[in-house]
């Protein structure tokens, strides 16, 4: 008899409601699609309802819970919503979380998309096939952590040590978009790190004053001729300038391996050779002496010569002070890799919503 619990997830977006069961980290059938009216309060929440309500018709076994991702700033720890940008009804303050666990009687977990982004990546996904990729080169080094970033409409941030998710005393431990912004320093990083920035960037390199998609942009970057690819090609750099500026701060702060995901992350390499430049860049004292960025080694594990190199580390053997045989392996130059998110961006964060709901199921 399978004892594997059903949840029901959803991917709360500005414009759509995606509503999803999933058994054994696999979806349970097709997803249901639903207009998330934004600025109706009302009609929203029928739709969650209506949504979640649908899944249950569709399976025989009952639901053990419900966990999902939606936008902050949340008190996710008590499922209430808070004032959104992208859902303006839900603006005051919402107990979504109080309100479905009262409706269908059963434990309701509420997450940042990022977060849970992060943990399905580190449970399913980037982590385990990175691990297996090292095991396979013939690596005896494995990784526990992972830090994972989404890049899109918006520059987001979650944070996995040793399998638990980190969460906060308030619920915003990851609010990555608020770090200062190198390119224009009395703003936030997300004006940089986002579809937006590439946008701005393009606009001001290339004087066209028409708001292209950031495919667009990538495409003219790709196939474009003279001056608009030109604004194209720097455009992405600027944005992996700034993200690299941001990476360094992480791997320094987390010790951990970066997986990335998000509708940016496909103009993979147009941004990242500017991003590991900065990463790997230097710091000039006031005497003018200059030291690394960084204390890690740092790979793009997208690109095969550089993972080999990852994964062939610089391991040596070193002598037991005052013992002539013995022998210890020390690695001298600690090193972690950034990589693609591995099963895409909405399957990583259902995932990760299914995970978090066995954690706190038990």
């Amino acid at each position: 008899m399978n004892t594997e619990p059903l949840i029901f997830s959803l991917d709360a977006g500005g414009t759509n409601f995606v509503f999803s069961a999933v058994k054994n980290g696999e979806l349970s059938g097709e997803s249901i699609r639903k207009s998330s009216h934004a600025d109706d309060l009302e009609k929203s929440l029928q739709t969650i309802v209506d949504g979640f309500s649908e899944l249950k018709t569709r399976h025989d076994e009952p639901v053990t819970a419900l966990s999902f991702a939606f936008p902050g700033p949340s008190d996710y720890e008590h499922g209430v919503i808070g004032d959104l940008g992208n859902l303006p009804a839900y603006r005051g303050g919402v107990a979504l979380g109080p309100m479905l666990k009262e409706k269908f009687n059963v434990p309701v977990f509420i997450n940042n998309d990022a977060d849970l982004f992060a943990l399905g990546e580190a449970m399913e996904g980037s982590l385990p096939h990175l691990n297996q990729k090292l095991h396979k080169a013939g690596s005896q080094k494995s990784y526990q952590n992972l830090v994972g970033l989404t890049l899109g409409t918006g520059f987001g941030l979650g944070v996995v040590i040793r399998g638990n998710l980190i969460r906060g005393d308030n619920s915003l431990p990851n609010e990555i978009w608020l770090m200062r912004n190198p390119e224009y320093p009395q703003a936030n990083i997300e004006e940089s790190v986002s579809i937006r920035g590439i946008q701005r960037s393009f606009r001001k390199l290339s004087g066209r004053n028409d708001d292209l998609s950031p495919k667009d942009i990538h495409d003219i970057a790709i196939e474009g001729v003279g001056k608009d690819k030109a604004a194209a090609i720097e455009s992405f750099q600027i944005f992996g300038k700034n993200l690299g500026d941001t990476i360094a701060t992480l791997i320094s702060l987390y010790d951990a391996n970066i997986s990335i995901g998000g509708g940016l992350s496909k103009a993979w390499d147009l941004f990242m050779p500017a991003a590991m430049e900065q990463i790997n860049s230097s710091f000039i004292t006031p005497e003018g002496k200059q030291l690394p960025r960084l204390t890690h080694q740092v790979f793009n594990l997208e690109n095969a010569e550089e993972f080999n190199s990852f994964a062939r580390g610089d391991e040596k053997r070193i002598p037991l002070p005052g013992a002539s045989e013995a022998k210890y392996p020390y690695i001298p130059k600690p090193r972690v890799g950034i990589m693609k998110s591995s099963m895409g961006t909405s399957k990583a964060t259902m995932t990760g919503a299914y995970h978090f709901a066995l954690s706190k199921l038990g």
